[in-house]
C-alpha cells in the first residue's frame, strides 16, 4: 500500500487529500483545506507550512503529488500561487518525501478522459472513484484528484516497469 498526499496549492486556501492506493484500489484517508486567509503573505505562507507539516507528521504519506501552477494572463496571481506551491514543496522535501507534479490538464485527462473537463466533472469523478457522498470543497476535491492521478500513473509505471518520472513534462 502507498499513501499519497495530493496538494492543490493556493495562497488563501490550499487543498489537501490523502489517499491510500493498492493496486487498483483507492481509499480516502483525509481531505480538506488549509485556510491561510487574507493579509500579508508571510503569515499565510507560514500557516500553509505549519499545517502541511502537521498533516505529514500525523498521516505519514509515502509520496506527494502537486498540481503545477497554471499561468494565464495574471502574472501577479501566478507569482503568489508559486509562493504557496514553493512552501508545499519545501514541507514535502523537509520530510524527505518524493514529489511528483501534474498539470491541471493532465489531472482532468486522467480522471475524466478530457483535458478540458470542468471542475464539476472532476469533482464528480473524484466522488465516484472514491465512493464519496456529499459535496467536497473544491480545493479538497482538486487535491484528491491530483492524488488519484498520481496513484494511476504510479500503478501504470509499476505494471509496465518503466521508470517513474516526477513530472510528465519531462517525458
Amino acid at each position: 500500500m502507498t499513501r499519497i498526499l495530493g496538494i492543490d496549492p493556493g495562497s488563501r486556501f490550499t487543498g489537501y487529500g490523502i489517499v491510500d492506493s493498492e493496486g487498483d484500489r483507492r481509499q480516502v484517508v483525509v481531505s480538506g483545506r488549509i485556510v491561510a486567509g487574507d493579509g500579508d503573505m508571510p503569515p499565510r505562507l507560514l500557516a500553509i507550512d505549519t499545517e502541511l507539516d502537521q498533516l505529514i507528521r500525523i498521516h505519514q504519506p509515502d509520496e506527494v503529488a502537486l498540481e503545477e501552477v497554471f499561468v494565464s494572463r495574471n502574472l501577479r496571481s501566478a507569482l503568489v500561487l508559486g509562493q504557496a506551491r514553493g512552501v508545499a514543496i519545501c514541507a514535502a522535501a523537509r520530510a524527505g518525501l518524493p514529489i511528483s507534479e501534474y498539470a491541471a490538464t493532465q489531472v482532468k485527462m486522467a480522471l475524466t478522459g478530457s483535458g478540458r473537463a470542468d471542475k464539476d466533472q472532476v469533482q464528480h469523478m473524484v466522488r465516484v472513484l472514491l465512493n464519496l457522498k456529499g459535496v467536497l470543497a473544491s480545493d479538497a476535491s482538486d487535491a484528491l484528484a491530483v492524488a488519484l492521478t498520481h496513484a494511476q500513473v504510479r500503478t501504470t509505471v509499476l505494471r509496465t516497469g518503466l521508470p517513474q518520472r516526477r513530472s510528465w513534462r519531462r517525458r
